[in-house]
Parts: structure tokens; sequence; C-alpha cells
């Protein structure tokens, strides 16, 4: 049950402001709650069956004390991709075509979530967790979550409090990550927290860098040479 309740928990709060729950809530715009609830269910149950043989693999492969660091490092990593956030850049018009509203939500929600951070953390889960309870406490977990985004997005709109979400689930992550780190990393050699921290760095990076401004156009004259 232990492995349950962590994925459960870790999993829905994976979700709160990630694309894949604002691709749920662009679906209900559209379609009825139930018909998206049943496709997010449909493929987060195959996306999340397919994450825990990898994390399962992993666990095999790996040593213990790598899986705790590793483990560890994952889930820091994880809390600074959800303080940076997601967005949803585009807007699908998932009307078109003759597809059925179930199909469309299912595989639009199926591709989003590949290699999506819910996926990784699953992954992770199951790693150092039994397969199947990691399965399904992440599956009801993701479902959960995405279920509260279509609810709280048909009473509230599209508008979140998405600063104090992000930096509630980042601190959770990191929360967990830190002892899970420590307590594999004692055991390991020095160069390995050297890498850890040049991945952290290089990911902080890349997550916080501000874009860079773009140069205003210059008008060109048109005007006849004299």
């Amino acid at each position: 049950m232990h492995a349950f309740w962590l994925s459960l928990i870790m999993v829905f709060i994976a979700e709160l402001g990630d694309k894949t729950q604002l691709v749920a809530l662009t679906m209900a715009t559209r379609f009825k709650a139930g018909v998206v609830l049943a496709g997010v269910f449909v493929a987060t149950l195959v996306v999340h069956l397919i994450s825990v043989g990898l994390g399962g693999l992993a666990g095999e492969l790996l040593p213990g004390p790598w899986i705790k660091f590793i483990t560890g490092i994952a889930f820091i990593i994880f809390g600074l991709w959800t303080l940076r956030g997601d967005s949803l850049d585009e807007k699908r018009d998932t009307r078109r075509g003759t597809a059925s509203p179930f199909m469309i939500v299912t595989v639009t929600f199926f591709l989003a979530e590949l290699g999506d951070k819910t996926m990784l953390s699953t992954v992770t889960l199951a790693a150092t967790n039994p397969a199947f309870p990691v399965w399904i406490g992440s599956t009801l977990g993701m479902v959960l979550s995405d279920g509260l985004a279509i609810v709280v997005g048909q009473i509230l709109g599209t508008r979140l409090p998405e600063r104090m979400i992000k930096v509630s689930a980042a601190c959770i992550f990191i929360a967990f990550g830190l002892p899970s780190a420590i307590q594999g990393g004692i055991k390991l050699p020095p160069a390995a927290w050297a890498l850890a921290v040049v991945v952290l760095g290089v990911l902080s990076f890349i997550f916080f860098r501000r874009p860079t401004p773009k140069a205003p156009a210059i008008a060109e004259d048109s005007s006849p040479l004299t």
C-alpha cells in the first residue's frame, strides 16, 4: 500500500500545472467531462504500464545506491521542471475529422504524455517500488489531478493560481528527492556528485534562462530612388 499511495500522491502533484493537465482542460471545453476523463484514464493506463516496465528494468540493472541517488536527483529535476512550468502553445481544433471524441481525447493525451514529467516520475517510482501498485496508484493520481483541472476549469475558466501551485509542487518534489539522493550518494564516489551537480546546473540554466529579446524589424525604405 505504501507504493500505491506514494505513486498516487507524487503523480497527482507532478500533474498539477503540467501540459497534459492543460490538454485535459482544453479537451473539456470541447467535449463532455465524462468522455475526457475516460480518454485520460485509458491513455494513462497504457503510458504508465510502459513506464512501470521501464522502471522495473532499471531497478534490476542498477545497484541499490545508484538507484536511490538517481531517483533523488530525478525528483529534484522534476521539482525544477515543475517550478519552470509548462504551457500549451498550440490550440488544436479537435472537432475536425470523423473520429469519435473518445478516440480524439485518448490519442491526443497519449501522445502528450509520452516523455512528459509524469511519465518519467512513474518510471522513477517503479525503479524502487513494486510495479503493480505504482501502475494503479500513478494512473489514479493522474486521473484525479486531471479531473480536478476539468472541474476547476469549468467553474473558473482557464485562470488557475499557477505560481502557488508550481512553487508548492516543486518544494514537495525537492523534499522527496534530497533525502534519497543523500542516502544513495553517501556510498558513491565524488565523481557521481560532481556529475549530478553539472547536470542540475545545466538543466537549471536551460529551465530558467531568459529568452533573448528579438530585435525590432527595420522597415524597408520603399521610397523611389532619386
